[in-house]
């Protein structure tokens, strides 16, 4: 029992050392004043205040042996931006606040940092993100939030992943949802994504007033939009949308950070019908500090039974504002405690600071909050579903474990599947055709001649017409091939009576003024049209030359017959003739009595069997003397293959070989000039009968020295690409269909015609298909674009069409309509402007024969002298012993 009054003695007196000792800790605390500017009655009021609140008890309570003590002087603005400034006056006038938290708005911030800025006292803001506030230059305003602009890169890169051409923004009607709009513009452009037009909402707009704008987007071609609004307005917005069936299929909504950092961290959802839409939003890593902090929120909600316990990350930002500015004035206030000197000091501490807070890495450089990554998050009924991040490094990533070799991406493949709106997974294409238009319609030309491309009949009915022609055959397989339906419908371009209304680059502007949504035809993609419309990918075969008439040119010289053979083939001939002459009278001479005689005889004989063995007449060659081949053998060549005419009247010839040496060369020498007798004859032949077509001009120049007259097409931009070569005007004339040219041609410049043409290189293959023997293609080839479709400006059909070109061109689709309407290829007998006859065989081809000739001569000679010396070898014995003798002697 005494033991226990002992314990109980000792309790009490701890309980009062520790009592005294928090006293005098308290007493020797410094409070330092500080604003809070908020809407009370608002739930964003509600919720920061409670956030710094709690953000104090926790730091002091850890940190209690600090000298400084924040005390709050709360004031309420009533969503007022007025009052909010009268309130920030009377804090630092009269309470001489030494930084002020708040206010909430963008709108309300902008004239508290004007007057924090004169009294030189920081303004902390954790909400107000509107990029306007940084053109006030204010060196006391610390943007504790990431501002608007860090988002739009995030945005950009999602439209990029999805290829979307065009999106609307939708906007508020304040500094808040104006600020953002042009960062977000340059950020769509650096990914070729236009803005065709700019939805304005009034943030005390009816519904009646939001449901006719919505109707209004309804008639657009534009299917994706991005929303920057504050929630409760987002809220009555998105309302709307639903219920006039814009939360449908193909509608594309992404919703930014004014409406995402106010989604609770605590309850789902609620309120806001934004079934399919994609939202980006920044991202806070769930630590176990985060996760008891959420569960203290609930637990005090609870306890107050509150209405409004929702957090946002707008809280956890007041919650380390706040731990910043407690931490900012104790590092400052034990230096600088007099009122002119602390809040000065202090924005220097608070431009710098960096803490690991509820939020994240809470990093303030340059008086801003440094955003990280961003969370890319789809809303599936009401719960936000993460599907994916952004970083500025590395762009779009499912996760945020990078390494070193991870490069900036943005791929679609990297998002997480998606739920869009209407309950669909497979992604929008971003546009459709407007609901006040049925069909597209596609302008046509109406032209006389080259039908094949493009052919305009009138139907039974003169309001009925029939449109036809290679151009348009593509175009339909063009638009089949699209992995969606578009209707259109072919309007031709023509006047009341049948003609043309204007001319190509006319046709053309049509679809810049929305005359026409698109154009099919054989037109020209050129550089001046690009300028106010889209081209899809050409599909015909580009540039412009010119088509000259083609004449006949034989052969009429007297001298045609050397022109069979090169020189040099001519020489090695004459060469070889008189080697083997005398090589064959070397062989001989010794044995054969028809080698014999004075030596004018023996040369005269040589050369004579030589050259003779080109002879290839002979009289009765059947009949021979054949004392060289057996005769059953010389019979049965005769008689299998007509060349061996040549060898049997070598052999039937008055001056008979004995030795076989000289058979063996002579045998291999008449096939060699069997070869070469039968090439000469060929080629003599063929420049002698067979036609040499060449061009009558092979280029402008000469053209313009002779002054011919050159035609170009009837309305066509060739007449422009011509004045690039200074041609006088009177030496230019105009065509229309083929038969013009035809006649034109046939008349020539002399009679009123044209010596040579100009036009694109289809039209010209088509007109060369049924005249390739009469006209060339010759001169320089001016480089253009070919045939291409033609769409308005920035039209999101662009690149699809084209894409299915590239599939129609590629396949057998293609193959099969250029037979349908060219037909088959066909293979002109002249290939007008080459020259056909053959040219002079030269000694290339035939130095192989020379060298089996010269091998086989030179073998023989070396077995003859063998044989030679050997036979003699006794005198050549004798002698060479003689001519030691008389050496050894002498």
């Amino acid at each position: 029992m005494r033991k226990n009054h002992v314990v109980s003695l000792f309790f009490c007196l701890a309980l009062m050392i520790i009592s005294k000792g928090v006293a005098t800790a308290q007493s020797s605390t410094v409070p330092v004043n500080v604003g809070v500017i908020l809407d009370k009655d608002t739930w964003a009021g509600k919720m920061g205040l409670r956030c710094i609140s709690m953000a104090l008890n926790d730091f002091y309570a850890s940190h209690g042996h600090y000298k400084t003590r924040l005390v709050l002087n709360v004031r309420d603005s009533n969503k007022s931006v007025v009052r909010a400034a009268l309130m920030a006056q009377d804090l630092l006038q009269n309470v001489k606040v030494q930084a002020i938290i708040g206010p909430v708005t963008s709108m309300q911030a902008n004239f508290v940092i004007n007057l924090g800025e004169h009294s030189q006292v920081p303004i902390i803001s954790f909400s107000a993100t509107s990029p306007s506030l940084s053109s006030l230059r204010s060196e006391y305003f610390i943007r504790a939030t990431h501002i608007d602009t860090c988002q739009v890169k995030a945005i950009s890169s999602l439209v990029q992943a999805f290829g979307w051409r065009a999106v609307v923004p939708v906007y508020a009607d304040t500094e808040f949802g104006e600020g953002v709009i042009p960062f977000l513009t340059d950020a769509l452009q650096e990914v070729n994504a236009r803005i065709p037009y700019r939805s304005v909402i009034h943030p005390s707009a009816s519904d009646a007033e939001i449901a006719a704008e919505l109707y209004k987007l309804m008639t657009m071609q534009t299917r994706v939009f991005v929303v920057h609004m504050p929630p409760d307005l987002g809220s009555q917005f998105f309302a709307k949308a639903n219920e006039v069936g814009m939360m449908s299929k193909d509608y594309v909504w992404i919703i930014t950070t004014g409406i995402t950092n106010h989604f609770s961290m605590v309850e789902p959802l609620v309120n806001i019908p934004m079934p399919g839409v994609l939202g980006v939003r920044p991202h806070v890593p769930r630590r176990k500090r985060l996760d008891h902090f959420i569960t203290r929120w609930k637990w005090k909600s609870r306890q107050k039974n509150s209405v409004d316990a929702n957090l946002s990350i707008f809280g956890l930002w007041a919650y380390d504002a706040t731990i910043a500015l407690a931490m900012a004035v104790e590092k400052v206030g034990a230096r600088h405690s007099s009122y002119n000197s602390t809040h000065k000091h202090l924005r220097g501490v608070l431009a710098s600071t960096r803490l690991h807070g509820l939020s994240g890495d809470f990093h303030i450089v340059n008086g801003q909050l440094r955003s990280s990554a961003f969370q890319i998050v789809n809303i599936i009924g009401n719960v936000e579903q993460v599907i994916g991040f952004w970083t500025e490094k590395n762009g779009i990533s499912k996760g945020l474990n990078f390494t070193s070799t991870n490069m900036y991406s943005t791929s679609k493949q990297n998002l997480g599947a998606i739920v869009w709106p209407g309950e669909t997974t497979y992604a929008p294409k971003g546009w459709v055709i407007p609901t006040n238009k049925k069909n597209l319609r596609v302008g046509v030309p109406v032209k006389d001649g080259f039908s094949a491309f493009v052919n305009v009949t009138r139907g039974s009915s003169s309001s009925t017409t029939v449109v036809t022609g290679f151009c348009i055959d593509v175009f339909d397989a063009v638009m089949a091939a699209l992995p969606y339906n578009v209707p259109y419908e072919y309007v031709p371009f023509m006047k009341h009576n049948g003609e043309m209304a204007g001319d190509y680059n006319e046709l053309v502007y049509q679809v810049f003024l929305g005359n026409f949504d698109a154009v099919v035809g054989d037109v020209t993609i050129l550089a001046n049209r690009s300028l106010y419309v889209d081209f899809t990918l050409p599909y015909t075969e580009s540039g412009v030359t010119m088509i000259v008439p083609v004449k006949d040119k034989k052969e009429k010289n007297e001298w045609v017959f050397l022109k069979s053979f090169t020189w040099d083939l001519w020489v090695t001939s004459a060469c070889f003739f008189v080697f083997m002459g005398f090589f064959i009278w070397i062989l001989e001479h010794k044995k054969n009595e028809d080698f014999r005689g004075t030596r004018a005889q023996q040369i005269g004989t040589s050369f004579w069997f030589s050259f003779s063995t080109m002879v290839f007449a002979h009289s009765n060659p059947l009949s021979l003397h054949l004392n060289i081949l057996d005769k059953r053998l010389s019979l049965l060549l005769t008689q299998h293959c007509s060349s061996f005419y040549l060898l049997d009247y070598v052999l039937s010839i008055e001056e008979k070989v004995v030795s076989n040496l000289a058979r063996f060369v002579v045998i291999i020498w008449c096939f060699v000039v069997l070869i070469l007798t039968q090439s000469y004859t060929a080629s003599l032949t063929s420049m002698l009968t067979v036609r040499k077509l060449e061009p009558t001009f092979t280029s402008v120049q000469d053209l313009i020295m002779k002054g011919e007259t050159i035609g170009y097409p009837k309305d066509s931009f060739v007449l422009q690409l011509l004045k690039q070569f200074n041609i006088d005007s009177s030496k230019l004339k105009e065509f229309n269909v083929t038969s013009d040219l035809e006649v034109a041609f046939s008349k020539g410049s002399s009679d009123g015609g044209m010596a040579a043409a100009f036009n694109e290189i289809p039209y010209l293959k088509l007109f060369l298909e049924k005249h390739c023997s009469k006209y060339a293609l010759v001169g320089p080839t001016i480089k253009t674009n070919g045939f291409g479709f033609v769409f308005p400006k920035g039209s999101p059909l662009v690149p699809d069409v084209s894409r299915a070109l590239l599939s129609v061109t590629e396949g057998d689709k293609m193959v099969q309509i250029q037979k349908a309407w060219f037909g088959e290829k066909i293979n002109c007998p002249d290939d007008a402007g080459a020259s056909l006859a053959s040219s002079s065989l030269s000694l290339n081809s035939f130095w192989g024969l020379f060298l089996i000739v010269g091998v086989a001569s030179s073998i023989a000679l070396i077995i003859f002298t063998s044989t030679l010396v050997f036979e003699h070898r006794h005198k050549l014995m004798h002698f060479v012993s003689q001519i030691y003798g008389y050496i050894l002697h002498r």
